[in-house]
């Protein structure tokens, strides 16, 4: 249906036409808003429209390596030379891995741009900057070369910077200063693998695909240059670029300052898209490409996960901040991601994908809903709020469900994920399997308890209710059609999984999983 027509590329365009528009703008800046949501709602329309495509029929233009039936097939490819000399090539497809992450970009870009419809200070920066954090999230997940990979994850440091250091709260320089400095190390790590791999490789080519042929898998006349020891060492050095991102603790702590200091939209695309680009380069680029040094750090990266949940869990219960509790509830939840991965099973590796575009949805409608209680009530404090339902029921609706979505009711998309990564470490360490799970207790504990004192029981002295307000328009739309998808999705995963399983079939192959 879209023989020749490079969709990907028109897709990433949209946004990048969009923000030099909206940077352009002069002194309208009332306009801002609109051209933010015109060229963010025109790529999720396109966006869609890919997503249907493969669903229609999978293997429509699809394309890619395929040894043994062990890499993957990607969907609308282009592949076009960039810089030769040093063979660096712009080379984009979608496959079941990154198509829910790149569904999920341009539909949070979109409500986010809603949910900030009443923003004045600086308007036509703050769209802009989104626009262009669009940009980068989406090359992430649609680059199959290196060098491009790494420079669409340098483009998204920049907007992400200015948000939180002009838009956020009191100690917002501190929180971006931190931000920059975790994320840029995690990167150079990176980089330095990126370069290693390239280097004992000798493809003379970029390309994510050339390189783990040649490095990793090698063929009848030519071994693999990726030994053992340099599988280890390098696929170390991404765990920590890509677990900064993720984040895995010990290296999480810029999260909950970026979380807390940060504007509501720029809370949602960090936690929504920033943090799934940590999961995504694990699976797509580390794991993949180095499967003996995956397997050699196995035990090491379940151990990593758990005690990511655990600990995320335990910390969400003592906060008195609603939006630093739920920064605190990403680092647990992301750690099921990871978890699932370090199963190296088929159903282990699907779910963890599935579980990023989970959270995505659900950690989105939490900050969202912390956005709407900071601006209505002037705190996010729990001890201050109390009773709320009576004073805006819309809100505490919804804010209810995205509670419950959250801490993994059956029915919604949280306890699809979760469950299966669940069941993934039951096939692999059953005996270990009470440990994620007590975090399941914690996790209601603190959202119940958070939900009780801030919704229900009597009003609160220690605010000013006689002026507040139920959710606006542009509050209530993003939210509730996040819910909608987390229902839908709840109920019917296998949506999801059609397009997932597929790729995670490959990747527990190339682990010796299934």
């Amino acid at each position: 249906m879209f023989e020749g027509i490079p969709m990907i590329t028109i897709i990433l365009l949209m946004p990048i036409i969009g923000s030099i528009l909206t940077f352009s703008l002069g002194r309208r800046e009332s306009w801002a808003k609109w051209f933010a949501l015109s060229f963010s709602l025109a790529a999720l329309v396109l966006s869609v429209v890919v997503a249907l495509q493969f669903m229609v029929d999978p293997t429509s233009q699809a394309t890619g390596y395929h040894d043994g039936g062990r890499f993957f097939n990607y969907q609308f490819y282009e592949e076009h030379v960039w810089i030769k000399a040093l063979g660096i090539n712009y080379i984009v497809g979608l496959d079941g891995i990154s198509l829910p992450l790149f569904v999920l970009t341009t539909l949070l870009c979109t409500l986010s741009v809603v949910f900030s419809w009443d923003t004045k200070v600086r308007a036509k920066e703050y769209f802009g900057l989104m626009l262009v954090l669009e940009v980068g999230v989406l090359g992430v997940f649609v680059s199959l070369d290196y060098f491009l990979f790494y420079v669409f994850w340098e483009i998204v440091l920049i907007p992400m910077y200015f948000m939180i250091g002009i838009w956020g709260g009191p100690k917002k320089d501190y929180a971006a200063i931190k931000f920059f400095i975790y994320t840029h190390v995690a990167s150079l790590a990176m980089l330095i693998s990126i370069m290693a791999m390239f280097f004992q490789a000798q493809t003379g080519s970029f390309s994510m695909e050339d390189i783990a042929l040649a490095g990793s898998i090698g063929g009848a006349t030519n071994p693999a240059l990726f030994t053992g020891g340099f599988q280890v060492a390098i696929f170390a050095a991404l765990l920590f670029g890509f677990g900064v991102k993720i984040p895995i603790v010990p290296f999480h702590t810029w999260l909950p300052d970026a979380h807390v200091e940060a504007p509501t939209a720029g809370s949602v695309l960090l936690a929504g898209l920033l943090l799934k680009m940590g999961g995504y380069g694990l699976i797509r680029i580390a794991i993949p490409t180095l499967p003996q040094g995956a397997a050699s750090l196995q035990i090491l990266m379940a151990v990593i996960a758990i005690v990511s949940i655990l600990y995320g869990a335990v910390l969400s219960l003592a906060q008195k901040d609603l939006k630093k509790m739920v920064a605190y509830s990403s680092i647990s939840h992301m750690g099921f991601v990871l978890l699932g991965f370090a199963t190296f099973t088929e159903l282990g590796i699907a779910a963890g994908v599935f579980q990023m575009f989970a959270h995505g949805l659900v950690t989105a409608v939490l900050f969202m809903m912390c956005g709407v209680m900071q601006h209505k009530c002037g705190t996010r404090m729990i001890p201050s709020l109390g009773g709320l339902s009576k004073k805006m029921p819309r809100a505490s609706t919804l804010m209810t469900i995205g509670f419950l979505a959250s801490l993994g009711l059956p029915g919604l998309v949280s306890f699809a994920a979760e469950f299966m990564v669940l069941a993934s470490m039951f096939q692999v360490w059953a005996l270990w399997l009470w440990l994620p799970i007590l975090s399941v207790v914690v996790t209601a504990g603190y959202y119940l308890w958070a939900l009780q004192r801030t919704m229900f029981g009597p009003l609160t002295d220690q605010i000013d209710t006689t002026k507040i307000h139920d959710v606006s328009w542009y509050e209530g739309v993003p939210v509730s059609i996040l819910i909608f998808l987390i229902a839908i999705f709840g109920v019917f995963p296998l949506v999801m999984f059609q397009f997932i399983n597929p790729a995670a079939h490959i990747v527990a192959g190339l682990l010796g999983g299934g």
